[in-house]
């Protein structure tokens, strides 16, 4: 590959993550402070990305696959959410906020595969070189929480009750219009479909792969996709008030430990899956959920403020050896008929269905948990989610049958 377009890609995902870390990580502390918002319409803002999810693959399979190239799409679809950001930063009401950060995750959430699409297109051997330049979108996330948290501290103590959390859109704005003018400049990356070719909802949403859940093993599977979703919302939804509200310093830098340990963990995916199989692979994600929210309820901003730390650096376990595990074995398990379809039916199951959930529950639970103004019963609030990711485990390692997954699928992370 050139270096050129290596360094173009490279740039294109280290913006479209600096973007997403750099405004939904304190998402609920803003709603909280700035808006005065309740739990519950907390969790109602979050799940917009399920919303976001839900409708990408209309977008993508609607558009994008048939009719206009995807780099152009991805920035027409930045400059949209450029005034979108914009207009977030400088609404004082949650009942006005709410459209405009659901139509920024319908906007957004198509992007993910769009970039993917992108990259996919100029790679000659993506499994040798999809991540290395993947890898410059977590680091944008990360360099997003240290700006906010290390440069500006908008997320101080000072810095939130002055209202500063608004500027984080601000910026966010200005990076979604520099990716969306950038955009135009990509690889050409043409439609695969021809346009006159038809394809019927079943497909574009994945549902022709349903026919993989007459596999036993893929349907336990399936199902603990769905609801280990349920906890993974309680982490994106109440981290940063959780951290904000105890007193916890640079909370938004303290955060991004979280993808510094998913770099770290996805080169350990490989050996582990040859070790262990699959099985106990995803169990060792399950049961990481479980105990970074064990840590997150006994926890403190103090003496024992390591065990947070821990907490949030589980990150990478948690969403590596479950999430990229599951994307992989899903893969495996499609063959060449259903590849696409399943990990978009897995997609929809995941981030659509699952956290439409998971958002809504949380909000209900932490809203549940309100002491006073402004306070939590956060023991209440993380044991929650303790439990049920337990439950799913043991149910998941008494249904479902080990596998070994093929050398070359392993090939793949």
């Amino acid at each position: 590959m050139k270096f050129l377009t290596r360094s173009q890609l490279s740039i294109m995902f280290f913006l479209e993550f600096f973007i997403w870390g750099g405004w939904f990580v304190t998402l609920g502390t803003f709603m909280g402070q700035n808006l005065n918002a309740s739990d519950v319409e907390i969790g109602a803002a979050f799940s917009t990305q399920s919303w976001g999810a839900i409708v990408a693959p209309f977008i993508i399979g609607l558009i994008a696959d048939r009719y206009f190239n995807a780099e152009r799409i991805l920035g027409v679809l930045h400059l949209i959410g450029a005034v979108l950001m914009y207009q977030m930063a400088y609404t004082e009401d949650v009942t006005v906020f709410y459209p405009y950060v659901l139509g920024y995750m319908i906007a957004f959430m198509p992007t993910l595969a769009l970039v993917n699409s992108i990259a996919f297109r100029q790679l000659k051997d993506p499994a040798k070189e999809f991540s290395f330049i993947r890898v410059f979108g977590t680091i944008g996330w990360i360099i997003a929480g240290l700006v906010i948290s290390l440069v500006f501290a908008w997320d101080s103590k000072i810095g939130i009750a002055d209202g500063m959390l608004k500027n984080t859109f601000l910026m966010c704005a200005i990076a979604s219009a520099v990716l969306g003018i950038f955009s135009f400049t990509l690889p050409k990356t043409p439609p695969v479909v021809q346009k006159g070719e038809k394809a019927g909802i079943r497909e574009i949403l994945g549902l022709d792969a349903l026919a993989l859940l007459k596999d036993r093993n893929f349907l336990v599977f399936f199902l603990a996709s769905v609801l280990i979703c349920i906890p993974l919302a309680f982490y994106y939804q109440n981290l940063s008030p959780y951290l904000t509200e105890i007193g916890v310093e640079n909370s938004t830098a303290k955060a991004s430990i979280g993808q510094v340990s998913e770099v770290l963990f996805m080169l350990l995916l490989p050996l582990f899956f040859k070790k262990f199989g699959v099985k106990y692979t995803l169990i060792i994600g399950m049961a990481a959920w479980a105990i970074r929210y064990l840590l997150f309820a006994y926890g403190n901003a103090d003496d024992l403020v390591f065990m947070i730390l821990i907490g949030i650096a589980l990150h990478g376990l948690c969403y590596d050896f479950f999430f990229v595990s599951g994307q992989i074995y899903t893969d495996s398990k499609a063959g060449s008929k259903f590849k696409s379809s399943a990990q978009g039916l897995i997609t929809l199951a995941t981030y659509g269905v699952g956290m439409l959930i998971g958002f809504k529950v949380a909000g209900a639970i932490t809203e549940s948990n309100l002491i006073s103004d402004g306070v939590h019963d956060w023991n209440s609030i993380w044991n929650f989610p303790v439990i049920f990711a337990a439950v799913v485990m043991v149910l998941f390692l008494i249904f479902f049958k080990n596998e070994r997954i093929k050398p070359k699928d392993l090939e793949k992370i």
